[in-house]
């Protein structure tokens, strides 16, 4: 079983962009992700999560509780890079600039960052190594962000490409919550 479970609430305005932008996330909230999580994990269990500080430190909070999990940081597994749009509210980026990145959904490098296909790639380079892991019955953690859950997620469907952006998921885990991946194919909504 994968669990893929996504930050806390960051601590950063409504309305900004802030995909690789590097902010923390709240210590409160990141503290009773972390509590939750502690109770509910199996013994054994490897954590893998993004570099960025929102996911580090619910790594950090996880791993004084439950010391006899194993931690290791994943590049693979941080959000988007938006580029030059990182810390720009969304509403301020012009409509030219939006209407590149929806009529090149795959390719556009986001504001000179990644590409959807970037990302994709990167996160199923990472799913492939959890699905061979997987068949020694070790439980796995991704401790992560939005966009990469949703990639994961098309990707255990067998979707390699998101040609358009009304293909590409709007669900999502909340704040603090996640989805268990279960093989062969069953995916488990938590809400915390």
């Amino acid at each position: 079983m994968i669990w893929l479970v996504r930050h806390a609430q960051p601590l950063v305005a409504p309305g900004v962009c802030y995909g690789a932008l590097d902010v923390p996330a709240d210590v409160d909230a990141t503290q009773q992700t972390a509590r939750g999580l502690a109770q509910r994990l199996p013994p054994g269990v490897r954590v893998q999560t993004s570099p960025l500080q929102r996911c580090q430190q619910l790594a950090q909070a996880l791993q004084v509780l439950r010391p006899d999990v194993s931690f290791h940081t994943e590049v693979r597994l941080a959000e988007m890079n938006f580029g030059t749009w990182e810390g720009r509210r969304w509403d301020a980026l012009s409509p030219e600039a939006l209407d590149a990145w929806t009529n090149d959904f795959w390719r556009h490098r986001v504001g000179g960052g990644e590409s959807v296909a970037d990302v994709m790639g990167r996160v199923a380079e990472v799913w492939e190594v959890a699905m061979v892991a997987s068949l020694t019955n070790v439980p796995q953690v991704w401790l992560t962000h939005a966009g990469v859950i949703r990639a994961a997620r098309l990707i255990a469907s067998g979707q390699r490409e998101v040609r358009t952006a009304a293909d590409w998921p709007a669900a999502a885990p909340g704040y603090g919550q996640c989805w268990r991946y279960q093989m062969p194919s069953v995916w488990l909504e938590d809400a915390s």
